[in-house]
C-alpha cells in the first residue's frame, strides 16, 4: 500500500481546518457575474455591505453550511470516514446552523465561536455562489467570523487524534490563520500525522504566493491543486514542470484537470486518471468533492490510482446538480 498511516491510533481519519461558511446558491444568467464586475469563475472577498446588496438581486436555489474544507469533510463523512473540522463562527442564528448542521453530516465540530461583541462585529461568514447556464461558479465571500481563526482555535487533541490534517487556501489570507497553518502542521508531525493542503483558488496563490511555498516546501505532505493553480504557484505555464516540482517537495501532488481528470505524481511515478462522465449542472465543490474520495480512499489504504478513481467519482456526483454535497449515500461506491 502507498499509505503508511497509523489508523488504530486515530480518532478520526480526516481533519478539515478552514473558512465554516453558509453557502448561498443562485442560479443567473450568463451575463450577470460580468455585468456585475466580477471575473467569472472566480471567488471575491466583499464586506458587509456588498453581501447584502448581492443577496437582494438574486434568487437562492440553496442554503447550506459550506466552505471548501467543510464540504470536503462532509463528504469524506458521506463515504463512511470519521470526520472533524475547525472553523470560526459566530454565536449567532447562522453559526448555530452551521454547527448542527455539520453534526447532522456526523462531522464532529468541537470549534468555540465568537462571544459578545466580537460576534456580533463578526457574524458568520457566507459565499453567495452565482451558478451560470454553463454550470460555472463565481464566488462572492463576505468572512466575517472567519477571519478571526488562529493559532488558539487549534486544538491540538484533535490534530493529534486525527490520521491526517486537510487544510484549504481559502483560509490562508489572514496573518493569523497562516501562523494556524503551521501549528496545526508541526503538532501533525510531531504526532506522527499527515498535512494536507488545497490550493483552493488561484487568486489565493497570486496574493501569497510566497508564503503558500514556504508553507508547501517545509509543512505539506499532500498537495490539492488544479491545473491554474499549481502553474500559479511556480509562476510556470507549463503544466508537466508544475507538477514536477511540486512533487519534488511534497510526499505527492494530486493535481484535477476538469474533464481531463486528474494526475497524482509520487517521486518519478505518475498516475493519470479518468474523470467520471455526467450532466454538468454546477461545478460547485467539484475540487473539495475529489479531494474527499481521495483522502477517503487513502485513509482506508488504497492505492493512490484507486484513491483517484474514488475522487472522480465524488467529483462527478456533486457535479451533477446543485450544491456541493452529495444527494446519494455514496459508500457503496468505496467497495466495503
Amino acid at each position: 500500500m502507498e499509505n503508511s498511516g497509523q489508523a488504530a491510533e486515530c480518532r478520526f481519519d480526516l481533519l478539515g481546518i478552514g473558512n465554516a461558511i453558509v453557502d448561498v446558491l443562485a442560479p443567473v444568467e450568463a451575463a450577470f457575474p460580468q455585468r456585475n464586475g466580477m471575473t467569472p469563475g472566480s471567488m471575491t472577498l466583499i464586506d458587509a455591505a456588498r453581501a447584502t446588496a448581492l443577496y437582494g438581486q438574486i434568487r437562492r436555489e440553496k442554503e447550506m453550511g459550506g466552505g471548501s474544507a467543510a464540504n470536503t469533510c462532509v463528504v469524506a463523512s458521506n463515504m463512511g470516514a470519521r470526520v472533524a473540522y475547525l472553523g470560526k463562527v459566530a454565536d449567532d442564528a447562522p453559526g448555530q446552523a452551521f454547527g448542527a448542521d455539520m453534526q447532522a453530516a456526523g462531522v464532529y465540530f468541537p470549534s468555540v465561536p465568537l462571544q459578545g461583541d466580537e460576534s456580533v462585529n463578526n457574524p458568520t461568514a457566507r459565499c453567495i455562489i452565482l451558478v451560470t447556464p454553463d454550470g460555472q461558479r463565481t464566488m462572492n465571500t463576505y468572512l466575517g467570523a472567519c477571519v478571526r481563526f488562529g493559532p488558539e482555535d487549534v486544538l491540538a487533541d484533535v490534530v493529534r487524534a486525527s490520521r491526517v490534517i486537510y487544510m484549504e487556501g481559502y483560509l490562508f489570507d489572514p496573518p493569523a490563520a497562516q501562523e494556524a497553518f503551521r501549528t496545526a502542521a508541526r503538532i501533525a508531525h510531531d504526532a506522527g500525522r499527515k498535512v494536507a493542503l488545497s490550493l483552493s483558488d488561484r487568486f489565493c496563490v497570486d496574493r501569497h504566493r510566497a508564503a503558500f511555498h514556504d508553507l508547501v516546501r517545509g509543512h505539506i505532505d499532500i498537495l490539492f491543486a488544479n491545473e491554474d493553480e499549481i502553474c500559479a504557484l511556480y509562476q510556470t505555464d507549463d503544466f508537466d514542470e508544475a507538477a514536477r516540482r511540486a512533487a519534488a517537495e511534497t510526499h505527492f501532488a494530486v493535481l484535477t484537470r476538469s474533464e481531463r481528470g486528474s494526475v497524482i505524481i509520487q517521486g518519478q511515478q505518475r498516475i493519470v486518471v479518468d474523470s467520471v462522465r455526467t450532466e454538468v449542472v454546477d461545478t460547485t465543490g467539484a475540487g473539495d468533492a475529489y479531494a474527499a474520495g481521495f483522502l477517503a480512499g487513502w485513509t482506508s489504504d488504497r492505492t493512490l490510482a484507486e484513491c483517484g478513481r474514488l475522487g472522480s467519482v465524488a467529483a462527478s456526483e456533486v457535479i451533477s446538480h446543485y450544491g456541493a454535497r452529495p444527494l446519494m449515500n455514496m459508500r457503496q461506491d468505496m467497495d466495503f
